[in-house]
């Protein structure tokens, strides 16, 4: 398995929508970075009475297991979209509606400890791709929600997303870590 470094993407590699997230990534070695995430969001999370995971910060927002959930799925996503784009597949990748995900499914029946797990899972099974991928595939471009992309943009959206979230489960949920 390689261990290559995952470079920045140049701002052309994505649409200007992910600058958000690509933008929120502190320079430094992206796999681990990526490692380091699975436990501290892990440790703010299991922080969080099971009592108090439905919470929603407003009306018709998210609740912290819906934030959780919709990690996990999102992550999925871009995983799924780097791995096609990765081995060289050019079908177009539709785009997806994060409220019609969260609203497909009741995350707040589930037990937020369960949520993690699974967000952990989906992170490892990242980290692997990821750690897959030599040079030229993770400079490969395809096209997802009718936008140019590549594989390391994805990676940085992956860690990118997490800390956007993450500061929001901080500072409108009022979680610590």
């Amino acid at each position: 398995m390689s261990t290559i470094t995952i470079p920045r993407p140049a701002a052309d590699e994505y649409d200007p929508y992910y600058a958000k997230y690509v933008s929120l990534v502190p320079d430094g070695d992206l796999i681990k970075m990526l490692v380091a995430q699975i436990d501290e969001t892990s440790k703010m999370l299991n922080a969080v009475a099971e009592s108090k995971a439905g919470l929603r910060y407003a009306p018709g927002k998210w609740s912290i297991k819906e934030v959780v959930g919709h990690l996990s799925d999102t992550e999925r996503i871009f995983s799924y979209r780097a791995l096609r784009i990765g081995r060289g597949d050019t079908t177009p990748l539709p785009g997806f509606e994060q409220d019609d995900y969260v609203k497909g499914t009741n995350f707040d029946a589930r037990l937020l400890t369960d949520l993690v797990n699974e967000f952990r899972a989906v992170r490892q099974a990242t980290i692997t791709l990821l750690k897959s991928f030599n040079e030229d595939e993770l400079r490969r471009r395809g096209v997802a929600s009718e936008k140019s992309i590549s594989v390391r943009a994805l990676a940085y959206n992956i860690a990118g997303h997490e800390l956007h979230h993450l500061e929001i489960l901080r500072t409108r949920y009022g979680l610590t870590g």
